[in-house]
């Protein structure tokens, strides 16, 4: 299930589109908003509650890049979800690059909401998708 209210006004994608992703990180509340989907290319924005994760996940298909908007984090990444071997704190402005087929998983380490940018190529979500919460992007995914 897709939660979208309005998609014309969420996923501006496949048309040209400028934005300040930063302020546009900062407004977003949901856990999960597309904001750009096109052909090869999709942008999404998170927000993480406190002392919460994303979850840990794989793309078998897909490169991800995240970029911390604003809190604290730590990304971990590994080839099988058992040995996450690759770790490191994370701050406003820091980007992870995530190759298709990692498991991964990045966790708020903050008090504050952390508020995330997310690009995956090819798309990874459905256009206009827009997760309220945690659980609803599992509902999806399973």
């Amino acid at each position: 299930m897709i939660f979208s209210y309005d998609r014309k006004k969420t996923d501006y994608g496949a048309d040209p589109y400028v934005t300040d992703i930063e302020q546009k990180a900062d407004q977003n509340t949901y856990f999960r908003t597309a904001v750009w989907t096109g052909q090869h290319l999709q942008m999404t924005l998170m927000c993480i509650p406190p002392y919460e994760d994303i979850g840990l996940e794989m793309h078998a298909d897909t490169d991800q890049l995240v970029r911390i908007e604003r809190g604290h984090a730590i990304v971990k990444m590994g080839k099988t979800k058992d040995r996450l071997e690759f770790r490191q704190e994370m701050q406003k402005g820091d980007v992870a690059f995530i190759p298709a087929g990692a498991w991964h998983n990045i966790i708020n380490t903050d008090w504050i909401p952390l508020k995330v940018s997310s690009v995956y190529a090819p798309p990874n979500h459905p256009k206009g998708t827009i997760h309220p919460t945690k659980a609803d992007a599992e509902k999806e995914e399973y």
